[in-house]
């Protein structure tokens, strides 16, 4: 049964089907218009499509809206999405904004509100439900809910760019992060910067390595140097080397003193050398094993290391130390290999010394012809004395192969 008011936090992530019933997105964002005298009114929703291409579909093609579906008429705009001026985004921009109500209680926060579909079979903004300030003092303790009317209450638009991001984070909060990169760049900067903000640690470091260079330096810039160093030090110290490869020499100095004194030390190394160079893109924290270490052992560190797939599909063998810059490098066992020997075999039997290592000054094409012709996902980086300084993987290459903006140009 088609419903005839619905409200749009609980539209996101709601599938999209054809007449057929055969799924052909899903719901991101609900697009409103605003006017004059009257409430907003929604026109239309930006959905995802296969390819992860986000496109508007106007609301005059949506045929019914039952609980967690949306029904079209089968015709779909396959052109990118790209929100003019004059539009508004229901979650992304409207969720979190600050209103006063007109019976003299105070703000609220906007935590979600409905659209009916009246009459002329528009579908407007009709019913807020907000969220008044905390009374108590626990810290666990939240203000208490009401519903309103559109026309009780008044937007404020004093501080908008201090708009609570909270409903904003709520709705991405099971993104992976790559997803939530994606996301992110639908938004204007300052609810970028306003959701980056309230991201913890953790989860902005892997937002940050997933983002173009425009939008970290955009997101970094806006961080105190205390934050700004933690969030850097859970980053992989490549993605990390080449974020502060864009920032002034003086501020760079700044965060790598506030970092913890290993990371820095890694992230010093790499900002020796040239971009679109083996060193300059080089994770210095591979997989690094003795020659007496079993299968077992080995296939144990794979475990426990928290490491990127394409650096767990192998373990580095080298002489003492096995801290990067190693001792001299002996060669590499792939994990594939590992699985068809005994748990007690020692990787000195299994050893690949076939596999050349490239210098770290090697650059990138080179790098590219290599992972292909071999079929490899890394390739372990050596200087003039044969140590291992790091491994360059297929990720490393792809993200500087890729033009910055392949998260949002056209197929």
């Amino acid at each position: 049964m088609s419903a005839t008011r619905v409200f749009v936090a609980r539209l996101a992530g709601c599938g999209v089907f054809d007449p057929l019933g055969d799924r052909v997105g899903k719901v991101i964002d609900v697009l409103m218009a605003y006017r004059k005298t009257q409430p907003p009114r929604a026109t239309g929703f930006i959905i995802e499509i296969s390819g992860r291409r986000r496109v508007f579909l106007p609301v005059t093609r949506v045929t019914a809206i039952a609980p967690g579906q949306l029904i079209t008429n089968g015709f779909i705009d396959l052109r990118r999405f790209s929100q003019r001026g004059q539009e508004v985004r229901a979650i992304a921009e409207i969720l979190g904004r600050r209103v006063t109500l007109h019976d003299g209680t105070g703000d609220a926060t906007i935590e979600d509100f409905a659209i009916e579909k009246n009459k002329r079979g528009e579908w407007t903004l009709t019913e807020l439900f907000v969220r008044k300030a905390k009374s108590s003092a626990l810290p666990f303790a939240k203000g208490p809910t009401q519903f309103v009317m559109w026309q009780d209450v008044v937007e404020n638009q004093e501080h908008p760019a201090e708009q609570d991001a909270q409903q904003l984070l709520d709705s991405v909060a099971d993104l992976r992060p790559a997803d939530l990169a994606t996301a992110v760049l639908d938004l204007p900067e300052d609810r970028m910067i306003a959701l980056a903000e309230e991201l913890d640690d953790e989860r902005l470091a892997d937002l940050l390595e997933e983002l173009p260079e425009e939008e970290q330096l955009e997101i970094i810039n806006e961080l105190e140097d205390e934050r700004a160093a933690e969030v850097l030090d859970l980053m992989g110290p490549d993605d990390a080397a080449d974020l502060m490869a864009n920032l002034s020499a003086e501020r760079t100095e700044v965060l790598l003193d506030l970092m913890d004194q290993e990371e820095a030390e890694d992230i010093r190394q790499l900002l020796k050398y040239e971009p679109y160079t083996a060193g300059g893109m080089m994770t210095p924290e591979p997989i690094i094993c003795s020659a007496d270490t079993t299968v077992a052992e080995a296939m144990a560190l794979i475990r426990r290391k928290e490491v990127e797939p394409v650096l767990a599909a192998q373990v580095f063998v080298t002489l003492p130390p096995y801290e990067t810059p190693t001792g001299k490098y002996l060669g590499v066992v792939h994990f594939q290999k590992m699985l068809r020997y005994p748990p007690h075999e020692r990787l000195s039997s299994l050893l690949d010394s076939e596999q050349e290592p490239i210098n770290p000054h090697t650059k990138i094409g080179q790098i590219h012809r290599d992972l292909a012709t071999y079929d490899l996902v890394a390739l372990p980086v050596v200087d003039q004395d044969q140590r291992l300084l790091g491994a360059v993987t297929v990720d490393d290459v792809l993200d500087h192969l890729l033009p910055e903006d392949w998260r949002s140009e056209e197929d």
